[in-house]
């Protein structure tokens, strides 16, 4: 992914640039006295970079929190425009992905005890999936900006502090629209690529909706060699897994968000080398602060808390992955002749660490990728063999009950426990509520042996 200073996009093509103003490209520009420049391309591209600081700067105080959401929302949308990125879907979309979706949730419904969880069906844009995912986008990048926000002026001497007085204020406010540029210009990068609305592997649109998008989804069939209608049910089928998952394992969705923000709320920040980096920030050049900035004297701090966070994450999302993977390909089977190619495909593309990953890993400092994907998927596939669907579906009844880092490297074990350990296997939730009615039926009967106990006779006891 290609990273610009705080709020300026890309520069214009030059080709295209050209064409604009009539030059030939083998031929220098009015006046330039250089081949293949021209002057006009300069302001054009001074007066995009005035206009976005413009509009940074027309934003400062119209948000309280740590980002300005609002200014990451209008370069994002912008950017969009300007590149004319998912403006519009492909005619006959809507029709298309229902029925894809409806197709697939029929082929789930055999694989899977877990029943269908999207209520709704949408075809998003690149706009849209910016609209609906940003409030998601807010919950997970907030704890890491204001942590280093924070960083900031935790490094000024307090007699800096005192003096600054409320120009501290403006820092924050300055530090929140940095974030929100940078967020917006990932966002729109991308936009232009997800699939689905679970394609990052986080729940991050509104739940009980399947949305897919078209128009990237036929950016990415070209060259696969499958047909366009086989691509799209099977991209239906994982949204429609991913939906069954995240609505009927209610501590699913909470605990990936929870986990990301633990991650993020750990982040400690060098204040020596904040202090080193401000000495290399030259206000009148924006240049300077990007080049301050992935100069690496922000990196951050791992901490042992947060190593344990990242390897419940990376777990987590391997799970999630591993067990759609799985009931996809189960549900598709020979149905779609290119299902398992597609399926490669698809790991590879989240195991390589694809833009999605990389725009995580700029936002919020995590690589957002399912390292042991292909070890879940087959400790997944190896519990459904031996013990059946509803025993591999019933472990995400509760969070103590599904497989752990070590359970990974060694599925076998955690079969064999699975199948040691009946009441998991059965049914672990409704062990446990039978366990708590054994419990209240005791207390019942003791309750009433002890009202129904005969009373002493009064007198002396002699």
């Amino acid at each position: 992914m290609t990273d610009f200073p705080f709020g300026f996009g890309p520069q214009p093509n030059d080709d295209e640039s050209k064409k604009r103003h009539g030059d030939d490209p083998t031929a220098g520009g009015p006046g330039s006295g250089e081949p293949g420049k021209n002057p006009f391309d300069a302001f054009s591209q001074l007066g995009q970079m005035l206009s976005q600081l413009g509009q940074m700067l027309s934003q400062a105080g119209t948000s309280d929190g740590p980002v300005n959401y609002d200014l990451a929302k209008q370069i994002a949308l912008q950017r969009l425009g300007g590149e004319q990125i998912g403006l519009t879907p492909p005619a006959d979309s809507d029709k298309a992905v229902a029925d894809a979706v409806h197709l697939a949730e029929m082929w789930l419904d055999p694989v899977t005890i877990l029943p269908a969880g999207a209520t709704e069906t949408k075809v998003w844009t690149a706009r849209d999936w910016v609209d609906h995912t940003l409030p998601t986008w807010q919950r997970l990048c907030d704890p890491v900006a204001r942590r280093v926000s924070g960083a900031w002026v935790e490094a000024l001497p307090s007699e800096a502090k005192e003096a600054a007085g409320p120009l501290l204020s403006m820092v924050g406010q300055m530090g929140g629209m940095a974030f929100g540029s940078q967020l917006g210009n990932a966002l729109a990068q991308l936009a232009g690529e997800v699939l689905t609305s679970t394609d990052v592997g986080l729940p991050l649109g509104p739940p009980a909706t399947a949305a897919l998008l078209p128009a990237n989804v036929e950016k990415f069939t070209e060259g696969l060699e499958r047909p366009a209608s086989e691509v799209l049910v099977f991209l239906a089928a994982r949204e429609a897994a991913h939906q069954r998952l995240f609505a009927h394992v209610p501590w699913l969705r909470q605990r990936l968000l929870a986990t990301v923000e633990e991650f993020a709320s750990g982040i400690t920040v060098d204040t020596a080398a904040l202090e080193q980096l401000a000495g290399q920030v030259d206000p009148a050049n924006p240049e300077s602060i990007e080049q301050a900035m992935q100069s690496g004297l922000l990196e951050p701090q791992t901490t042992p808390e947060q190593k344990a966070a990242l390897t419940r994450l990376e777990t987590l999302l391997a799970l999630v992955e591993g067990w759609v993977d799985v009931v996809v390909g189960d549900a598709i089977g020979e149905r779609l002749p290119g299902g398992d190619a597609l399926r490669e495909t698809l790991r590879r593309r989240r195991a390589s660490g694809g833009p999605a990953e990389q725009t995580f890993a700029t936002l919020v400092g995590l690589e957002l990728r399912p390292r042991r994907l292909r070890a879940a998927a087959a400790l997944w596939r190896l519990v459904g063999d031996e013990h059946g669907i509803k025993a591999r579906d019933d472990i995400w009844a509760h969070p103590d009950l599904v497989p752990t880092a070590e359970d990974l490297d060694d599925p076998m074990e955690f079969s064999e426990r699975l199948g040691a350990t009946p009441e998991i296997g059965d049914d672990p939730m409704a062990q446990l509520e039978k366990t708590v009615q054994q419990e209240k039926a005791q207390e019942q009967a003791m309750d009433e042996a002890s009202e129904n106990k005969p009373d002493e006779p009064e007198g002396d006891s002699r």
